[in-house]
């Protein structure tokens, strides 16, 4: 079972659903062409109504979640890529339906 790093996970908390970050604060809600929120993406993922990264693939962000894991709160690379890609079959952005 890998170590958590953290509470981001958590089914409790509002997380972005392409990144996982957690949403435990309004300013990071992503926003719609109109300035409105988006309660669903983060403020790094999503603005004006858009993704930031519209190429990025699941498993292009599940490294880039992999290094801020490892970097940021000192998870082993393997425990992190399991995290990420655990995490990843969860989120809207990355659920095949």
């Amino acid at each position: 079972m890998p170590k958590e790093c953290c509470n981001c996970c958590q089914e409790e908390e509002i997380i972005c659903q392409s990144c996982a970050m957690p949403l435990s604060d309004e300013t990071l809600f992503g926003t719609e062409k109109d300035g409105s929120k988006n309660e669903d993406y983060c403020i790094y993922c999503y603005k004006e109504g858009a993704f930031t990264e519209p190429d990025l693939t699941v498993d292009m962000m599940i490294e880039k979640g992999v290094e801020f894991l490892v970097k940021e709160h000192g998870i082993d690379a393997e425990e992190a890529k399991t995290i990420m890609k655990e995490a990843m079959q969860t989120l809207k952005r990355w659920r095949q339906e």
